[in-house]
C-alpha cells in the first residue's frame, strides 16, 4: 500500500457514510468543479476539510481558499482548518498584500471577492488553488457578486461548492454551476453529489423537527386612519395576510408576548432531560430583536444573548453561548446559517422573510443532533407560506420512513407548490411597520410533525399543553404515536358533537365564537380528509356563497358549520 492510499485510509476513518461516499464519488470522477448538496447539521465542514487534505497530501493543489457569507464563518472555518493541520488565515484583508507564509490559504468573504476579483485571481493564479464555496447560493445574491467571483476564481486549479438547500436560478445563475431544467420549466442546480434531511433524519445524523403553529385575531390602525382587522391562519388577501403577519410579530402586542412564553415552557420541558439546551428567536431586524429580549427578561427573570449583524463582537457572542448554559439567543439573520450551535433545540420564527431558501437555512440551525433522542420545536406564525415550507421538511420525513408517494416517484402536490411560489408576495424585513397595532392575540392552532397536522381545535382545548409538555427526550416514532393516538381519539368527537348556539352577546363575541367553532370543525374535517385549511375553507366558500371570512357575516359563517357538518354525516 502506498503512502497516499494509507493516509486516505487514515482520513475516511470516523467519517459518516455520506461523506466517505462523496470522497469516494470525487477522486472517482476527479472533476475540477464538484457540487455537493448536503442538509444542516451533515457536515459538510468536516467533508470538505477532508478532501482538501487529501488534495494538499496528492500535490493536486498547494493551497486553499475558502469563500463564506460573514465575518464570523471565516473564523469557524480557520478554526476547523486547524484540526486537519491546514492554517488558514481568516484576517486576510484586501489590502494587507501577500498572505503570510506559515499559512496555506485564507478564509474570505463573498463581499470581499466582489470588492476586489482581480487581487484574489492574482492570488489563485500564483500558487495551485482549491477554492470552497461555502453556501455557494450566496454568489448569486447580486449580479455583480457572480461576476466577481467568475473572474476571481476562474483559474483555479480546483473548486468545490456546498450548499445547504438545493437551490434554482431564475435571474442570477451562480459560478461554476450546472443547470437543468426540472419537468415544470424552472432551472435548478444540477450537483454532483446530495445528501438530503430525509436519509440524514433516516441514518440519525439529525433531529426530527415539530413544528407549533399559532393563529390568532389582529386588529390595526392604517396611517390613513382606518381600522382593519384579520384572523391569522384564515384565508386573507395577500395584502391583509402580510398586516397580520406583521402586526403578529409586532413586540407591542400580545401575540408575540404569547408564543416566547409557549416556547419557553418547551425550552424548560427539554432541559429536563438535556439542560444545556437553548433556544433561538429569529428576528426580524435590530429594534424587535432588543423588544423581544426584554419580553424575554420578563419571561424568564433573565437577559437574552441579542445578536446584531453589524456588531463587531457577534462572532464571540455566538461562541460565548455555544459555550455556555444559557436559555436564549436572539439573532437578525446573523445565524441563518453555516453557526454551529448543537445544543440550540427549540426556536421561534420571528421573521417576516419568506423565501424558501432562508426558512430551510433557518430551520437548519436546530436539527444538529448530539444523541438520539432529542427533538427539535420551532415556533412559527400560522402563514400558509411557512406552513407549506414545514410541510414540505415533513413529507421529507415521511420519504426517510419508506412511505410511497405516486407511482412516477415524485409528490404529486409539487407542480401546485411550485405554481403558488411563482405568486407568492409575503413581507420582508427591515422596514417601518406602515400601521399601527391595536391588538394581537395567540392561539395555538396545530402542530406538524412526521408528515401530520395535529390540533385545529378550540383555543381553549388542552392539545398546546400536550404538545408543549412531550418529553425532551424521545425517539421519533414514539412521539409520532402519541400524536396519532390523541388526534385518533379527539377528530370523531369533535366534528359530530354540535356546539350551543352561543347566547346573547356583543357582536364581536358572537362572530369570535363561531370563528372558533368554524376552525375546529375544519381542522377536525382535515384531519379525516387530509385536505389543507385553506382548501376546506375555499371549498365550503363555493358552497354557501359569500365573502372571505374576515368579512362574513354571523349568519353565512353559521351557514358554513351547518355545511361541514352536513359533510361530516355524508350529506351535502
Amino acid at each position: 500500500m502506498t503512502l497516499v492510499e494509507t493516509t486516505s485510509t487514515d482520513r475516511l476513518r470516523g467519517l459518516r457514510t455520506w461523506q466517505r461516499e462523496a470522497f469516494t464519488e470525487y477522486f472517482r470522477r476527479d472533476p475540477r468543479d464538484f457540487l455537493a448538496v448536503a442538509t444542516p447539521g451533515a457536515g459538510k465542514t468536516t467533508f470538505a476539510l477532508t478532501l482538501a487534505s487529501e488534495l494538499l497530501a496528492r500535490h493536486v493543489v498547494r493551497s486553499v481558499t475558502v469563500v463564506c457569507p460573514t465575518e464570523h464563518l471565516k473564523k469557524q472555518w480557520a478554526e476547523a482548518a486547524a484540526r486537519f493541520n491546514i492554517p488558514i488565515d481568516p484576517e486576510f484583508k484586501n489590502g494587507q498584500g501577500p498572505l503570510g507564509k506559515h499559512f496555506l490559504g485564507a478564509a474570505i468573504t463573498y463581499a470581499q471577492v466582489a470588492a476586489h476579483p482581480m487581487l484574489h485571481r492574482n492570488r489563485t493564479e500564483a500558487r495551485r488553488t482549491l477554492v470552497i464555496f461555502d453556501e455557494v447560493h450566496h454568489a448569486g445574491d447580486a449580479l455583480s457578486w457572480g461576476e466577481a467571483v467568475r473572474e476571481a476564481f476562474d483559474p483555479a486549479a480546483r473548486r468545490l461548492s456546498l450548499t445547504g438547500t438545493p437551490f434554482r436560478s431564475d435571474v442570477n445563475p451562480i459560478p461554476f454551476v450546472d443547470y437543468v431544467q426540472d419537468h415544470n420549466g424552472v432551472r435548478r442546480c444540477s450537483w454532483d453529489y446530495s445528501y438530503g434531511y430525509a436519509p440524514a433524519l433516516a441514518d440519525g445524523v439529525v433531529r426530527p423537527v415539530i413544528f407549533m403553529a399559532y393563529s390568532g385575531e389582529m386588529r390595526w390602525r392604517t396611517k390613513a386612519g382606518d381600522e382593519l382587522a384579520a384572523r391569522l391562519g384564515e384565508p386573507l388577501t395577500s395584502d391583509a395576510l402580510s398586516q397580520a403577519w406583521r402586526a403578529a410579530l409586532d413586540p407591542k402586542g400580545d401575540w408575540i408576548k404569547k408564543v416566547l412564553a409557549a416556547a419557553d415552557r418547551r425550552l424548560s420541558e427539554v432541559r429536563k432531560h438535556s439542560p444545556d439546551a437553548g433556544g433561538l428567536v429569529i428576528a426580524t431586524d435590530h429594534e424587535t430583536a432588543r423588544a423581544y429580549a426584554r419580553i424575554l427578561r420578563q419571561i424568564t427573570g433573565r437577559g437574552a444573548t441579542v445578536i446584531l449583524s453589524d456588531d463587531p463582537t457577534a462572532s464571540k457572542k455566538i461562541s460565548q453561548f455555544a459555550a455556555s448554559d444559557d436559555r436564549w439567543m436572539i439573532a437578525v439573520r446573523m445565524v441563518s446559517e453555516g453557526v454551529d450551535v448543537p445544543r440550540l433545540m427549540v426556536g421561534v420564527y420571528a421573521t417576516s422573510t419568506s423565501t424558501a431558501l432562508f426558512f430551510a437555512q433557518a430551520i437548519g440551525r436546530f436539527v444538529r443532533v448530539r444523541r438520539r433522542g432529542e427533538i427539535a420545536s420551532v415556533f412559527l406564525p400560522s402563514v400558509p407560506v411557512l406552513l407549506e415550507y414545514a410541510g414540505e421538511m415533513e413529507r421529507e420525513r415521511d420519504h426517510a420512513l419508506d412511505r410511497p408517494m405516486n407511482e412516477d416517484g415524485f409528490d404529486p402536490e409539487q407542480d401546485l407548490i411550485d405554481e403558488a411560489r411563482k405568486k407568492r408576495d409575503t413581507p420582508d424585513a427591515g422596514d417601518e411597520l406602515p400601521f399601527e397595532t391595536m391588538e394581537s392575540a395567540a392561539e395555538f392552532d396545530r402542530a406538524l410533525y412526521d408528515g401530520g397536522e395535529f390540533g385545529g381545535g378550540s383555543p381553549d382545548s388542552p392539545e398546546e399543553e400536550d404538545f408543549l409538555g412531550l418529553p425532551g427526550l424521545l425517539e421519533p416514532d414514539q412521539v409520532a404515536k402519541l400524536l396519532r393516538k390523541r388526534k385518533s381519539e379527539q377528530y370523531t368527537s369533535r366534528i359530530k358533537a354540535p356546539k350551543p348556539e352561543p347566547e346573547e352577546a356583543p357582536a364581536h363575541e358572537v362572530m369570535a365564537e363561531l370563528r372558533k367553532e368554524l376552525n375546529g370543525l375544519v381542522g377536525a374535517w382535515h384531519h379525516r380528509t387530509g385536505q389543507p385549511h385553506s382548501t376546506i375553507h375555499t371549498e365550503l366558500r363555493r358552497a354557501c356563497g359569500g365573502p372571505p371570512i374576515a368579512q362574513a357575516t354571523p349568519d353565512q359563517v353559521r351557514r358554513r358549520i351547518a355545511k361541514l357538518r352536513a359533510w361530516a354525516v355524508g350529506g351535502d
